[in-house]
């Protein structure tokens, strides 16, 4: 006979919808045409990825030694930029490597043309390409490719999210302590050490705390059901732009270090299945320690 605890973890992941309280601001018609053009760019990229890997990546750093660029990143960005303006010449690109092209359209998308680049850069097989269209500072489409694994998690607001064409929800663990939790760390030696902290403080709360190493796809693992909930204290809005509309459209949810409501600017995140996120922010101290 099953326990309760072994149970838990064979439903993790399941393909069951939960209620979502976003409302579609735009037509399905409207989205679905965003998001093809979101598939196709990103495909493009991913394919990249694949290319290149294990080849001379020519890689270099930026704001730090641990923080690396490879050709790959480039090559990649510029392969989306074109492909997104060709077929929406008045809206902006914003992407990690270049920067946010000219304009003030209302229409935003928001590029990381290869997150985990020090993973792709060793070789560690966990890296994707993320891709969220903003409009009207609303995220509307999202679209995340593990390159290796060849799976596409996107997400249309009020559409919910898939994983390769098929439904996903959050897990519904309410049990913090039975949870799988994943975080990251930032390249400064000050955000490195702060997380360091909240880690060691989490782990003896939880089962068990993972770091990948691609905020774009811990978000999908939570949107899935594969985790049950993700923080990051440093982050920027191409790494979360993609994933945060999958958990939201999946069933869970996403926020703030105190629970405030989150935007893409900002720099500190949870999101979790909803039924833990209370506890897991009491868990992360961050309330008092950042205050």
């Amino acid at each position: 006979m099953k326990s309760a605890d072994e149970s838990s973890v064979k439903n993790r992941g399941s393909s069951c919808l939960r209620p979502r309280d976003n409302s579609a601001r735009y037509s399905k018609a409207v989205n679905n045409l965003y998001l093809t053009t979101a598939i196709e760019a990103a495909q493009a990229a991913s394919k990249l990825h694949q290319f290149y890997a294990g080849s001379d990546l020519g890689i270099s750093t930026k704001s730090s030694d641990i923080d690396l660029v490879t050709v790959v990143d480039k090559l990649c960005e510029e392969k989306i930029r074109e492909i997104i303006l060709a077929a929406h010449p008045d809206h902006v690109v914003l992407g990690e490597e270049g920067g946010q092209s000219e304009g003030n359209a209302s229409h935003r998308w928001i590029v990381d043309p290869l997150d985990g680049t020090v993973n792709y850069a060793h070789g560690f097989p966990f890296y994707s390409v993320s891709i969220g269209l903003e409009i009207d500072g609303v995220m509307e489409v999202g679209v995340v490719i593990d390159s290796v694994r060849d799976e596409m998690f996107t997400a249309t607001r009020g559409g919910g999210a898939l994983c390769n064409g098929k439904p996903v929800s959050v897990s519904s663990e309410p049990n913090l302590k039975k949870c799988l939790l994943a975080t990251g760390f930032p390249y400064d030696e000050a955000g490195l050490r702060m997380n360091v902290d909240v880690f060691a403080r989490v782990q003896q709360k939880v089962r068990a705390v993972r770091r990948p190493g691609s905020a774009a796809l811990d978000l999908a693992y939570v949107a899935c059901g594969r985790t049950d909930g993700f923080w990051e204290l440093k982050l920027n809005p191409w790494d979360v732009a993609a994933g945060m509309l999958l958990v939201q459209e999946a069933g869970g949810t996403i926020t703030g270090i105190h629970g405030e409501p989150y935007s893409v600017n900002d720099k500190q995140v949870v999101a979790s299945n909803g039924h833990i996120h209370g506890k897991l922010l009491a868990a992360l101290e961050l309330d008092v320690r950042t205050a």
